[in-house]
């Protein structure tokens, strides 16, 4: 595919970024719009999870292929987004991505990979990039472990992210999530976009459809949620199915006034 006037521009921000809370470094990367040295706008932030798989077609298990889809947004009108890439860590993949103790991986290392997030990466970003760095244009998402971490960090961190890409969240590893969703006490209007896969295991749509139970009890106790469940009843736990509603979920939460 030949890259048109309209394609993102994808920059390294750093091959080892160093995270001090996890004695780690990991390749951060970002998605300007196709515009971005173009004008002197501010645009709202996402933070995804699992860089690896968000525009590398040679990806082990594919790619959510997120250049071509805010390519294609760009030609609608849609390009107004900086997208923060951030690699996993190979091995340590899931205990970085876990924010519970869990007993077959440990304690998880996920609450020090949030606390590195707001500590450290989004007041990078925020002063090297032009960006609206209130609650309402900070967005986090991920699929998997991915969206699970992300899940836990928009629940936990109520005045950071004001929007929440969930594709997929590996909920089995602990019911806890199901607690914190319960207790959430949003500060401002969050919105939530929640995905699921009718065929990723017996357990996957079940409890996404918990989830979404208890995000819905709360709005209709008048917490100030706003909530998109998207189902794909023959989906399967793959980024093809992701890449597929990834361009859905970036028009909702951001898109969609």
């Amino acid at each position: 595919m030949t890259l048109t006037e309209f394609a993102p521009i994808i920059e390294v921000i750093e091959e080892a970024y160093e995270i001090p809370h996890l004695n780690a470094t990991r390749k951060i990367s970002a998605v300007l719009p196709y515009d971005y040295y173009q004008t002197d706008k501010r645009y709202p932030v996402l933070y995804l999870q699992d860089g690896q798989n968000l525009f590398n077609p040679l990806a082990l298990y594919g790619d959510w292929a997120i250049d071509k889809s805010m390519e294609k947004l760009a030609e609608e009108g849609m390009s107004d987004i900086v997208i923060i890439a951030i690699d996993h860590g190979e091995e340590e993949r899931i205990n970085e991505y876990l924010p519970y103790y869990h007993p077959r991986f440990g304690e998880g290392k996920g609450n020090f990979y949030i606390q590195f997030m707001i500590e450290r990466l989004i007041p990078y970003i925020n002063n090297n990039f032009r960006t609206l760095t209130d609650f309402e244009n900070t967005g986090i998402g991920g699929s998997s472990m991915g969206g699970l971490i992300s899940l836990h960090a928009g629940l936990s961190n109520p005045g950071v992210f004001g929007k929440m890409m969930i594709f997929s969240p590996s909920l089995w590893i602990s019911k806890t999530i199901f607690n914190n969703t319960k207790s959430f006490e949003p500060l401002e209007e969050s919105k939530i976009y929640l995905y699921s896969g009718g065929k990723e295991s017996i357990e996957h749509l079940p409890n996404a459809q918990k989830l979404g139970s208890i995000i819905k009890e709360k709005m209709i106790k008048g917490h100030r949620i706003d909530f998109h469940f998207s189902i794909n009843e023959m989906g399967n736990h793959a980024e093809v199915h992701w890449r597929e509603e990834f361009p859905k979920a970036v028009k909702w939460l951001f898109f969609n006034s």
